[in-house]
């Protein structure tokens, strides 16, 4: 079928809405009606890094309807509310142990613009076009592996949920999956974007004492605040490290480092008290580390964590649970852009003038 999708051409290029042709769906694969996507930094390291095959039709953050299920798919059905999220094998056995975050062919199925099979599904002028994340929600419908489709509640409006596949599932599931911190600890997050305010949001639930933001912009450490950070610093402005044991009494018990900024991923371990952890989740450069005095000394810990280390269709329920409760209010970081303004919404994340940005694509 023919539908409009925002191709990638080359590293670098801007988006252009342009009509590609979508194939039917396998038999375990689903077809979904993309109602919104968020707007990723992942996808921008994409198109401008190029770490996936050119040309590309972009997105991995997508929220739809079900219109057609393949002949083995039962899980699933017209007309079903659905977010999308990252691509795993199901078989391998971290998949099989409740890790597909670090499913062994995670890279391939997410990175190699494939699908599971080895095939394409979209195309345009009888060229194949590279699939992102198993998905490429940056189009009005997408063909998705059944299993990266996760049900979702029909009564919460589904334009709003398609973040919580990835970058609000990062940072909220780093801080319930992964570190679990104790009732009355403190952690401190280190970067206020989409990730690092979602693990915010995910820290007030567990019931952390101490739940301090660290960035160098003020109106982001205000809206931490509104959404349960405790105390906020602006790292221009003090010495962070200095600052968090003095507030701790010692240091931290946990940290989430969003930023990807070596100087900060050194401050987020400077800051630890003994046997503290640091769960680094964004994208980071080659970084030097004093390894007796930084780590080892005082028994610390420091740990990667891709996508929360979360079974999504566990975890995105629980947090759309979460967000109805009133307890996970993700709406204050989403601001909506209409999907001709695609090239707007990625500019304004990257200047940091919205937290998510997500693009409308269909009703």
């Amino acid at each position: 079928m023919d539908i409009k999708a925002a191709v990638t051409h080359a590293q670098n290029e801007d988006f252009a809405l342009e009509s590609v042709q979508l194939a039917e769906p396998q038999s375990d694969e689903v077809r979904i009606r993309i109602v919104a996507t968020g707007v990723c930094h992942t996808d921008a390291v994409a198109r401008d890094l190029g770490i996936a095959p050119f040309p590309i039709v972009l997105g991995h953050e997508g929220a739809g309807v079900v219109e057609k299920v393949g002949d083995n798919v039962t899980d699933l059905a017209s007309g079903d509310h659905v977010v999308l999220s990252f691509a795993h094998c199901g078989k391998c056995e971290n998949c099989l142990t409740g890790h597909p975050t670090v499913c062994s062919v995670f890279n391939d199925l997410n990175f190699g613009g494939a699908m599971e099979d080895g095939t394409h599904r979209l195309c345009q002028h009888g060229t194949q076009l590279a699939t992102f994340f198993g998905q490429s929600s940056f189009g009005t419908h997408a063909v998705v592996q059944a299993r990266n489709a996760v049900k979702v509640d029909p009564e919460v409006d589904l334009a709003l949920l398609g973040p919580l596949g990835c970058g609000i599932q990062t940072g909220a599931g780093t801080v319930l999956n992964r570190l679990k911190p104790d009732f009355g600890s403190s952690i401190v997050i280190y970067g206020c974007g989409a990730v690092g305010l979602s693990a915010i949001m995910a820290a007030r639930i567990v019931g952390c004492r101490h739940i301090i933001a660290v960035d160098v912009h003020d109106s982001r450490l205000k809206l931490a605040e509104e959404l349960g950070a405790t105390h906020s610093f602006n790292g221009k402005n003090v010495d962070v490290v200095e600052e968090v044991k003095t507030l701790t009494e010692g240091g931290s018990h946990y940290a989430v480092e969003t930023t990807g900024v070596p100087q900060v991923v050194r401050q987020s371990l400077h800051a630890l008290r003994p046997l503290g952890q640091c769960a680094i989740v964004g994208v980071t450069p080659e970084v030097t580390l004093d390894v007796h005095n930084d780590l080892m000394a005082e028994g610390k810990s420091m740990i990667g964590v891709i996508e929360g280390d979360s079974v999504p269709r566990v975890f995105i329920p629980q947090l759309v649970a979460y967000y109805k409760a009133g307890q996970f209010p993700f709406d204050k970081l989403v601001e909506f852009y209409d999907f001709d303004d695609i090239n707007q919404a990625f500019e304004d994340s990257k200047q940091g003038k919205t937290v998510k940005p997500i693009l409308r694509i269909g009703k």
